[in-house]
């Protein structure tokens, strides 16, 4: 059985929508598209590299599916991330979609009817651990249906006070433990959280 893991850039009010730049995603109105361009440095690209550099497959929601298959295939040694070109031209991508015919891009597998469902039988079957990028849409589905086994999240030091968030009210209640974490230089937090059970509670009153 493999794994799910959940990537995802965020702010510190845990929104993840249009990271990238100011065209992503502007649904809503939302108008802080490439907030993460500024704290981007060499350290925050090794971070990002290192969690390319082991084996994956690709899961993606149809917007961020569009987005990638729009640009990595076109590439070129001119442009920037060619070190990781090639590696998400060949694995292969899993997409939630109403429209399988029209994934064009190599290695490209359409998720078919209930997603919990289809989730949970890739997970059984032999292969790469499985990472979503972006796709806050299916990510949100996907922490409804308690089927993340992690987390590697790169919290970046703004608040965007509006926008499509990482974690709403659907999510299930889970426990994560932390098992590794750094700081770059323009202050992006990189975590690694696995699953650990159930929530526990307390009390600090006295018997």
């Amino acid at each position: 059985m493999r794994t799910l893991t959940v990537a995802a850039f965020i702010s510190l009010d845990g929104v993840i929508q249009a990271p990238g730049g100011p065209t992503e995603d502007t649904t809503g109105g939302f108008c802080f598209g490439g907030w993460i361009v500024p704290y981007a440095d060499q350290a925050s690209g090794e971070a990002v590299g290192e969690l390319f550099a082991q084996p994956f497959e690709l899961l993606l929601g149809r917007r961020t599916y569009d987005i990638f298959a729009g640009y990595w295939p076109r590439v070129t040694s001119e442009m920037p991330h060619t070190g990781i070109v090639e590696v998400f031209n060949r694995v292969p991508k899993h997409v939630a979609t109403h429209d399988p015919d029209t994934l064009e891009w190599h290695n490209s597998h359409a998720l078919e009817g209930d997603l919990a469902k289809a989730i949970s039988t890739l997970k059984q079957q032999d292969g790469a651990p499985l990472l979503t990028q972006g796709s806050g849409e299916l990510v949100r589905q996907l922490m409804a249906a308690g089927v993340v086994d992690e987390l590697r999240l790169m919290t970046h030091p703004v608040v965007l006070g509006r926008g499509k968030r990482l974690f709403d009210e659907t999510a299930q209640a889970a426990a994560f433990r932390l098992v590794q974490s750094s700081t770059t230089p323009t202050g992006v937090l990189v975590a690694r959280y696995v699953r650990a059970g159930e929530v526990r509670t307390g009390s600090f009153e006295t018997v």
